[in-house]
């Protein structure tokens, strides 16, 4: 058997230390989803904003450090999303070393991430998630992005509009 069904999704029968990657993975991914979400939602500059984001940082670098090992395992599967990882990654990283200095470049980098993040999600996952599985395999490259632009397009805007002085 080439894979085990866990709840419908398949899992690849690679070995302990895929698995264990995996479980690791994924408590990582869904720590990212949920820290990204707070903080992105939260007062920018504020305690809260800068705990849940230094946590979803971390949390990336645990996923990105687990799909280097599930990719080393199997390659050939896992090449792309390996590619996603490394840009989600490298995004979430360039975002937080622009913090403070440049916070264009750090909503919008972030926010990259946080598209990539789910658009890796999607394209593994998407075919054996209910409802996700009637949509066409494009969508799972593509929704996450059509969906995030335009929210981090209005973050910056907002930020832009909060800067500038009041006209007379």
């Amino acid at each position: 058997m080439d894979h085990i069904d866990f709840l419908g999704t398949p899992i690849p029968n690679a070995g302990p230390v895929f698995f264990v990657a995996l479980a690791i993975h994924i408590t990582a991914g869904i720590t990212c989803v949920s820290c990204g979400a707070i903080a992105a939602l939260t007062g920018k500059a504020s305690p809260r904003h800068r705990r849940f984001g230094r946590v979803y940082l971390w949390a990336w670098a645990v996923v990105y450090l687990t799909l280097t090992v599930m990719s080393a395992i199997r390659w050939r599967e896992n090449v792309h999303l390996f590619v996603i990882g490394s840009l989600g990654f490298t995004a979430a990283l360039t975002g937080y070393a622009n913090r403070r200095h440049r916070p264009d470049i750090h909503i919008l980098a972030m926010g990259a991430s946080y598209v990539l993040l789910l658009t890796g999600f999607y394209v593994d996952n998407g075919p054996h998630l209910p409802l996700w599985d009637r949509l066409p395999t494009v969508a799972y490259w593509l929704l996450p992005a059509l969906i995030g632009s335009p929210l981090i397009a209005r973050a910056i805007a907002r930020r832009r509009h909060r800067r500038e002085p009041a006209q007379a």
